[in-house]
């Protein structure tokens, strides 16, 4: 069945969106170097954290379907149709990841373990946040407001969090050991939350209590 799944669930992806913002993170990891920006580790930190976010609007879309309410109908679960888009979707992550931090220099690169557990986090977030937006929406294309949301939520990680909780911190900072464990905790919890919210919803037991009620009158008349 999942082989059955692969061709049309391929066909469904939201792929200008992903390629949008994978090209977005590339334009932002190669554009400073081609423009000679004063290199040192805090810049392209930044720059690499920025990309990050980038892709993470992409990924905002990946469960974007405009034929959202008919597929609902289908045999194939939930968990199984959004596994398949997940599995599009990690191996072109990873594949893009790997050449935005080759374009930045080596010499100026951060710890490339800690910087790629931000981006992880980043994706996770986003894939969480289209997971419950289909999960408590009836929004077939839901993107655009995960997306917004991600971009907000990054935002207030960077200038509204109080120290002893701050995620957006410089290598050389005596926080980075602490806000990388932080790092990894937001990573368990959208996975955790994002996979919850894959699950195939319960049903409603009635979504009229009166309409059972008259059916049976009814059907008793």
């Amino acid at each position: 069945m999942v082989r059955a799944l692969l061709h049309p669930v391929w066909r469904s992806l939201p792929r200008r969106a992903l390629v949008s913002g994978a090209l977005l993170g590339l334009l932002i990891a190669g554009a400073p170097w081609l423009l000679s920006v004063s290199r040192d580790s805090w810049p392209g930190l930044n720059i690499l954290r920025a990309a990050a976010l980038a892709f993470g609007l992409g990924l905002a879309f990946l469960l974007d379907d405009p034929a959202r309410h008919t597929t609902a109908a289908v045999p194939t679960r939930r968990p199984v149709r959004v596994g398949v888009r997940v599995a599009f979707a990690v191996p072109f992550a990873a594949l893009w990841w790997t050449v935005v931090l080759l374009l930045v220099p080596e010499d100026v690169r951060p710890p490339v373990g800690a910087v790629t557990l931000e981006a992880a986090a980043v994706a996770a977030l986003a894939l969480a946040g289209a997971g419950l937006a289909v999960r408590f929406t009836e929004s077939a294309e839901p993107g655009i407001g995960v997306s917004a949301g991600l971009l907000g939520g990054g935002l207030g990680a960077a200038l509204l969090l109080p120290d002893r909780w701050a995620l957006v911190v410089s290598v050389h900072d005596p926080r980075w050991g602490g806000a990388h464990e932080r790092w990894a905790g937001v990573l368990v919890v959208a996975v955790v939350v994002g996979a919850a919210a894959w699950a195939e919803p319960l049903r409603r037991r009635r979504a009229m209590p009166g309409r059972g009620a008259a059916r049976r009158s009814v059907g008793g008349a």
